[in-house]
């Protein structure tokens, strides 16, 4: 079913015929023509029209029509919700910056397209975890330890290490909670700048993330992996699968048989873990917590970690098209005045998430990186996402919601109220933008639904935009609130209902996308 671009092909058509006219041995026409009387004959239905090879245009009674404003206000919260996905226990990990920096820039895209998937699916009817997977076991929490150990001596950071104002800010913070550090032996104070150092910025990873919006129901620490012994089970579980083999010394998963390029080691030749054998004991946590679905998303940068990840499933014996999805992201530029910002005030040469939202502000930052589709490469424009005018897509929405407020405030004030659901006269609702109105309306929830199952969040975005602009469009041709001297009826309470209803929609979508939905501005 869809909206036809003419008004005068009805309300909406379907190509339901085609698609039943092999099935039926009979052209697509000859099967429209069996269906219209039939449509015809619904509740609501005004008419079923055959056009063309065998289309089905449906023209709606204008009660049928005008009767979604009640529904969708009545609805209230609820209106967008399906159970597209329901029942599907899904973990969704994302951002997962290692903590040896604040989060950078491709981060905060993961941070804004990770949280609004995780209430796209939730509003499908998924039951969903959102997770964190804090890697300190690694060899760059070795190289952030040293950092912080040199910034707390005066001395240059290693060739390999971290730099950034954020180095010194944490390394000094290490010194106030233990002044005397730097006088235990350099084994013990590199400890300590790394479990103190990491801990630090750990939180202020979390505060940032916070402060954007950004939830997560678990925060996963990789070294619990190590210490509840999930690298010996995973690869136990492997190797009496009778995919794990020995070679010059070290332990290799055959992932070849999974469709991999090549075989992944699993154990060093000096016994060491390597990181793939932690993600293969993480990918078991989580399916021995009982999520159907994992799905972790992954900058571009890891791109060839979907092949080894894929096989590493099957090797699990699962099914990696219904068990594991990974979703690969692409980069993010900030541009002012035409050009790249390439320098952080804290972080160096690496662009923040803090940075972002000083430069254009929560809701402008959210908005404008889940409007593009996650396979992009986006520029975030500071001086568009600033503007206060129709140019700027956030301003744009939010402007229309605080305009439906309006409307709404001036009706209370001159005592006009839209009356009960009882009393609403859906027929009033007759005007080719009430009725352009009413069709956008009644597409939110399959918009939600498709934007959850296709991993689309931008879908919300343009919709939000499409509404905005058909609002918009009826707001200037049907007057709502009546003249002075002029005594409210039917028509008006019914305008009112489908004020209502706009901006609760607006409301909801925003919400989806983490944004807010002004009263004023």
């Amino acid at each position: 079913m869809e909206r036809p671009r003419h008004r005068s092909h009805g309300d909406y058509s379907t190509n339901v015929a085609m698609q039943l006219a092999a099935s039926a041995g009979l052209p697509a026409r000859a099967v429209a023509e069996v269906l219209a009387p039939l449509v015809g004959a619904a509740d609501g239905v005004a008419k079923a029209e055959v056009a063309g090879p065998g289309f089905l245009n449906i023209t709606l009674e204008s009660a049928a029509i005008g009767s979604l404003a009640r529904d969708i206000v009545l609805a209230g919260d609820t209106y967008g919700r399906t159970d597209r996905l329901g029942g599907l226990r899904l973990n969704l990990e994302f951002v997962s910056a290692n903590p040896t920096g604040p989060v950078h820039i491709g981060g905060a895209r993961w941070a804004v397209v990770g949280d609004v998937l995780a209430r796209l699916f939730e509003t499908a009817g998924a039951d969903v975890s959102r997770e964190y997977y804090f890697n300190d076991a690694g060899v760059q929490i070795d190289r952030f330890a040293r950092s912080l150990f040199a910034s707390a001596q005066g001395s240059p950071v290693p060739e390999d290490g971290y730099s950034g104002t954020y180095i010194a800010e944490i390394a000094a913070a290490v010194l106030r909670r233990h002044p005397d550090v730097l006088t235990l032996p350099e084994s013990q104070a590199l400890a300590a700048f790394r479990a103190v150092g990491t801990a630090l910025m750990f939180d202020e990873i979390k505060a940032s993330l916070a402060a954007f919006g950004t939830r997560f129901d678990v925060y996963f620490n990789e070294k619990d992996l190590h210490d509840q012994g999930d690298l010996d089970a995973a690869v136990a579980r492997l190797r009496e699968g009778g995919h794990v083999f020995e070679d010059e010394g070290a332990m290799w998963l055959r992932t070849t048989d999974f469709g991999d390029d090549k075989d992944r080691v699993l154990v060093k030749s000096d016994g060491s873990w390597t990181y793939f054998t932690a993600d293969c004991a993480y990918y078991l946590n989580k399916r021995s917590r009982g999520f159907e679905r994992v799905v972790i998303m992954l900058g571009a940068d890891h791109a060839g970690y979907v092949g080894r990840m894929r096989a590493m499933a099957a090797s699990f014996g699962d099914d990696p098209d219904t068990h594991l999805e990974i979703l690969i992201g692409q980069l993010v530029n900030l541009v002012k005045d035409g050009e790249p910002v390439r320098m952080s005030k804290r972080a160096g040469t690496v662009l923040t998430l803090d940075d972002l939202v000083e430069a254009v502000g929560v809701d402008a930052a959210r908005y404008a990186l889940a409007r593009a589709g996650v396979d992009a490469m986006i520029d975030l424009d500071i001086d568009l996402l600033t503007r206060q005018s129709n140019d700027n897509p956030v301003y744009y929405v939010q402007y229309a919601h605080t305009r439906l407020c309006a409307v709404q405030r001036r009706a209370e004030e001159a005592g006009i109220g839209k009356g009960a659901p009882e009393d609403f006269a859906p027929s009033q609702l007759t005007h080719e933008r009430e009725t352009d109105l009413l069709g956008m309306l009644a597409e939110f929830p399959q918009v939600v639904a498709t934007a959850a199952t296709l991993r689309e969040p931008h879908r919300v975005a343009h919709y939000l935009e499409a509404l905005s602009g058909t609002y918009h469009r009826f707001y200037d041709a049907c007057r709502v609130l009546p003249r002075a001297g002029e005594d409210p009826d039917d028509r008006t309470r019914a305008r009112l209902w489908l004020t209502e209803a706009s901006r609760l929609v607006l409301r909801n979508g925003l919400r989806l996308l983490g944004v807010s939905a002004p009263e004023r501005m």
